[in-house]
């Protein structure tokens, strides 16, 4: 996907990007080829590649949740490299964006996207889901939790439900349907244990014939019992069932 094609392609969505976007889309791209030199934040480095299956990927969650008010909290849980939520916060500077990651390079890296983007209203915590969805600053305080590639449903819920408001949602963003269907049918207890409903699952293809993909979308209609999160690493092991 050239930048010609990812302009065209959120333009047919009814988004619009400025040029100060597009510059931001592109450093933040020269930052995570230079970084990942050093540091392993990406197998995929072509331009093209990333604009198509980084990009536009994450922002494929504006189908799915509008942001049609300003000052949405969302959480950002295991995002890596920042995906899906810098491209999130790049079309949306007004939201404000916590990104929750247990390896420290990577929030590193994501402090250097910051500063070159000049971007505001953004924290970066660095520490486990699951201790930081026992911390009451940050627990059953968000409008929107999202997660990318990260764990298997029945473990990701554990992960962002707890960090979701009473009425918020939680979108995981996943590969092909059948996949992603089995995730959801063993992850219904988790979801519902932790005060979830499944709303719906939304599936496409990715442009330029480049795969399938899903997203699962949870609304929060119960508080989170407790004793979840569990200790870490105990819902890698022990997930809900």
């Amino acid at each position: 996907m050239t930048l010609e094609e990812f302009i065209q392609a959120l333009a047919q969505v009814g988004i619009q990007l400025s040029q100060q976007q597009i510059d931001q889309f592109d450093r933040y791209y020269q930052r995570l080829i230079d970084e990942n030199q050093k540091v392993n934040l990406t197998a995929i480095t072509d331009r093209k590649e990333v604009y198509l299956k980084h990009f536009f990927d994450s922002l494929t969650v504006l189908w799915q949740e509008p942001f049609d008010h300003y000052q949405m909290k969302l959480c950002d849980v295991g995002a890596g490299a920042g995906f899906p939520g810098i491209p999130l916060k790049l079309i949306h500077p007004e939201i404000e964006l916590t990104i929750v990651d247990s390896l420290n390079k990577r929030i590193n890296f994501l402090h250097q996207v910051q500063e070159d983007l000049g971007l505001q209203g953004l924290h970066l915590v660095h520490g486990r889901a699951e201790d930081v969805g026992q911390n009451p600053a940050y627990r059953g305080q968000f409008d929107l939790v999202t997660a990318r590639a990260v764990a298997s449903l029945d473990i990701l819920a554990e992960y962002c439900l707890p960090l979701v408001r009473k009425g918020g949602y939680f979108i995981a963003l996943k590969g092909g349907h059948q996949q992603t269907q089995e995730e959801v049918a063993a992850g219904q207890v988790a979801i519902k244990t932790l005060g979830g409903k499944l709303e719906g699952v939304q599936c496409y293809h990715l442009p330029h014939q480049a795969g399938e993909r899903s997203l699962v979308k949870v609304q929060k209609t119960l508080d989170t019992p407790n004793k979840y999160p569990r200790k870490a690493g105990k819902p890698s092991k022990q997930p809900i069932h």
